[in-house]
C-alpha cells in the first residue's frame, strides 16, 4: 500500500502569513497569507515536488507517521496514481521499455503515462498497473474540520 498524505509544518512568517515546509520533502517550501491559503498552496507545492522527483528519477519518500493535531495534505489523485506507478516500476526494476512491451504499446506512450504534467486517462493508468500485476483501490475518509473525503490510498 502506498499513501500520499504528507505532514506539513506551518510557521508564522515575521512579515505576515505562514511558511509551509514538508519534513519528508526538504525541497518543498511555500507560503500563504492565511493558514487556509498556506494549506492550499501546500497541495500545489507537494504536487510539484513529487513531479520533480519523477522527472529527475529520484526516490519518492514514504510519508512519516502523522502526529496528533499535525497538519497534512494529500497528493491529488492523478499525481498519486502516477507516483504510485513510478514507485512500483522502480521497486520491480521494470523499465519503461518493458512496461511498454507488457502493455503492447510504444515506449513514448509509457513516458506520457509517467509524465506528471500529462493528463492520462484512468483506464490507461489501470492498464499500466495491471501490467505490473497490481490493481487500484481507493479508501475515503472524512477530512477533519471540512467533512470532505480527502484520503487516497493506492494498493
Amino acid at each position: 500500500m502506498t499513501r500520499f498524505i504528507y505532514s506539513v509544518n506551518l510557521e508564522p512568517d515575521p512579515d505576515g502569513g505562514f511558511v509551509v515546509t514538508f519534513p519528508d520533502l526538504p525541497e518543498a517550501i511555500t507560503q500563504g497569507d492565511t493558514e487556509a491559503e498556506a494549506l492550499t498552496e501546500a497541495v500545489d507545492c507537494l504536487e510539484e515536488a513529487i513531479a520533480a522527483r519523477i522527472d529527475d528519477g529520484l526516490d519518492i519518500p514514504s510519508p512519516e507517521r502523522l502526529e496528533a493535531g499535525q497538519h497534512s495534505v494529500s497528493l491529488p489523485a492523478q499525481m498519486a496514481l502516477k507516483a504510485a506507478l513510478y514507485i512500483n516500476m522502480r521497486e520491480a526494476e521494470i523499465t519503461k521499455m518493458e512496461l511498454a512491451r507488457r502493455m503492447d504499446m510504444h515506449e513514448r506512450e509509457v513516458r506520457r503515462i509517467l509524465d506528471p504534467h500529462h493528463g492520462t486517462k484512468l483506464p490507461t493508468i489501470e492498464r499500466a498497473f495491471e501490467a505490473l500485476g497490481k490493481r487500484i483501490t481507493f479508501d475515503l475518509e472524512n477530512h477533519a474540520g471540512r467533512g470532505l473525503a480527502k484520503e487516497r490510498r493506492v494498493h
